[in-house]
């Protein structure tokens, strides 16, 4: 089983800001899911592993996917009760996250690294005891060109995407996508 967790903070006032690019990336995967292949997906709260998750088959494999409902910041306490609770390797992990550090419109994938200036990541591998595990970066970065070059990170990441920023997302998000489909076979 392959665990895909997407990072971002519960709640509306959350529901389209830049730290919720996690969140966003899934939703639009399942969506894809459902309308292409109609694969029926059931989102529920599981408190026991502190996120809303989902268990659905794809391309002969089961994906187990997760939003942590902790906040960003203690989103590793979710991915490990996740990982420990499936009795799943670190390997079979895949983290969905935004990224400060690439521009807008970029996406990265990675096998392994540090949590950079992202505190969710900092606790998946505090949490975990690894930074071994598969990561989709979603970039997030356009200030001083879209929005004020001086915005502290914080109020940045918590902000919504603006109307000019939307079409970078969107291309993100589908490049996401298919750097997820990759990592799946």
């Amino acid at each position: 089983m392959k665990i895909i967790v997407g990072l971002g903070n519960i709640g509306n006032k959350y529901v389209k800001n830049r730290h919720n690019c996690g969140f966003i990336l899934l939703d639009t995967f399942v969506n894809q899911l459902e309308k292409d292949e109609g694969i029926s997906v059931k989102w529920k709260e599981d408190t026991k592993l502190n996120a809303v998750t989902a268990k659905i088959p794809y391309k002969d494999q089961v994906l187990f996917l997760a939003k942590p409902t902790t906040l960003m910041n203690k989103s590793g306490q979710a991915v490990s009760k996740i990982l420990n609770f499936f009795k799943e390797p670190i390997d079979h992990l895949i983290v969905i996250f935004d990224d400060i550090d690439l521009p807008l419109g970029a996406t990265r994938v990675r096998d392994k690294g540090s949590g950079g200036t992202h505190n969710g990541m900092k606790s998946i591998i505090q949490e975990t005891s690894s930074n071994e595990f598969k990561r989709i970066r979603i970039g997030i970065e356009s200030r001083g060109e879209l929005t004020p070059e001086k915005q502290d990170i914080s109020s940045f990441v918590l902000s919504d995407f603006t109307e000019k920023e939307i079409p970078g997302l969107k291309n993100s998000i589908e490049e996401g996508i298919e750097n997820l489909k990759a990592l799946l076979y």
